[in-house]
């Protein structure tokens, strides 16, 4: 499972700058491409391949010199790697700027309408489609709410969008809120998908609720303009945020951890020490260490300096690439009863590989425990999971799970119990439960 996109906006001043600080501190929502659009006049875009250090280098940002920026860093879950955004559109006769988090569910019959009204798509990401959208609306109401209210009656899915347009900066967040979006405020008007962010820059932080749309001109206005019942993504606070953000009023760091202590609650273990898989088992494995008593140990040491091309192509560079990647330090698991807490299994091989590693240094049991429910569907709302046959979870029993994986012992965080650590019910579980948000769906 991988992580979905990040967006920043911004009128301020430097703002290229701050848009290129942003974009490294939301570099673990997507590490295929980077880039940053500014207005001056017009819009200009620039866009590479790779990490941000690795597109802008050389000089190439002292190029982008404006008040008004927006900016992305993407992982594709629609269209081609080369599709790098922010997306340029053009339609109406204008043309604007475009950085999207998300997936829009009816992409296909809504692009064949406005194909069938004479519009000519240049790009094959959804994405596109807001901006045709909201362009097209513009053109017919001359009111960029309006538009944008026409855009959440229309276009249905995830989006945190930032548009930049005729020396302007529109932001909005889908009805349901699907993705996080956050604005600040301070010496001048900041929007990005994470608050942590934004807290390079100033404190003056909220988040931008969902179906509200903000207007960035020489003055900046905002208004909710559709409200739906709320659906936040669950895997934001399972795996995909960071732990130092705080995602529609909730730290993601304290719901992690309390995850941890709720699955204590409901699986506990027999063990002598709690591990966690690094970085994502390590809040939830302090939880369970807290809420069970079992002390907490780094059994397992995370290489950071695998690089993210390393190629895979065989069964022993696959495992080889775990090893180097994960190491156990064999004189804390040796002897003992390990408790093994991760955020999640999704294919269900690293895990395998794990276990067996533990297991040869010494462990003389492994007992696993995952700080949320198994995933067994797929998603539409812009989080890339595999298909739902490469699910472990999708049609096997819990124990099947656990066979597979060669653990002692497995058990899973209840959706109740997830719930209750995040301290929210209007949350999207759908990968977990199947149940999808009837908004997203509604054509």
């Amino acid at each position: 499972m991988r992580e979905n996109c990040g967006i920043f906006a911004a009128k301020t001043e430097n703002a290229p700058k701050k848009a290129y600080y942003a974009l490294i501190a939301l570099q673990h929502r997507g590490q295929e491409s980077a880039g940053i659009s500014v207005w001056k006049h017009r819009i200009k875009t620039l866009t590479g391949q790779g990490l941000v250090s690795e597109v802008f280098h050389n000089g190439e940002l002292a190029k982008l010199k404006s008040n008004l920026a927006i900016a992305h860093v993407r992982y594709s879950t629609s269209g081609s790697l080369n599709e790098t955004q922010p997306l340029e559109v053009s339609c109406c006769g204008k043309r604007l700027a475009l950085a999207h988090n998300g997936t829009l569910t009816n992409f296909l019959p809504l692009r064949r309408h406005y194909e069938k009204l004479g519009v000519k798509f240049s790009h094959s990401v959804d994405s596109e489609l807001l901006g045709v959208s909201f362009l097209w609306h513009l053109k017919e109401t001359g009111d960029e709410f309006e538009a944008m209210r026409e855009v959440f009656n229309e276009v249905k899915g995830a989006y945190s969008v930032a548009l930049l347009f005729d020396g302007k900066l529109l932001v909005a967040r889908d009805p349901v809120g699907f993705r996080p979006l956050s604005y600040g405020r301070g010496d001048g008007h900041y929007f990005t998908s994470e608050d942590s962010a934004l807290r390079l820059f100033i404190d003056e932080i909220r988040d931008v609720k969902p179906g509200e749309v903000f207007l960035v001109d020489d003055s900046i206005e905002s208004k909710v303009l559709v409200e739906e019942n709320h659906h936040h993504c669950v895997f934001e606070y399972i795996y995909f945020a960071r732990p130092d953000s705080t995602l529609d009023g909730v730290n993601v760091y304290s719901a992690r951890v309390r995850m941890g202590r709720e699955l204590a609650k409901e699986s506990p273990a027999e063990g002598d020490i709690v591990i966690a898989v690094p970085d994502s088992g390590r809040a939830a494995a302090l939880g369970f260490s807290q809420e069970s008593g079992i002390p907490y140990s780094e059994g397992l040491i995370k290489n950071r300096y695998i690089g993210r091309t390393f190629i895979t192509p065989g069964q022993f560079y696959r495992e080889l690439k775990v090893k180097l990647k994960l190491s156990p330090v064999k004189e804390i698991v040796e002897g003992r009863k390990v408790v093994l807490v991760d955020d999640s299994i999704v294919r269900g091989t690293t895990m395998k590989r794990i276990v067996a590693m533990l297991k040869k240094a010494g462990a003389r049991e492994v007992h696993v425990r995952i700080a949320s429910p198994p995933i067994r569907h797929p998603c539409y709302m812009g989080i890339d999971i595999p298909t739902r046959h490469e699910l472990i979870a999708a049609f096997g029993s819990v124990e099947k799970v656990r066979e597979a994986i060669g653990a002692d012992s497995l058990a899973y965080l209840s959706v109740e119990g997830l719930k209750k650590a995040v301290g929210k019910r209007e949350l999207c579980t759908a990968c977990l439960t199947g149940e999808y948000p009837e908004w997203a769906f509604r054509f």
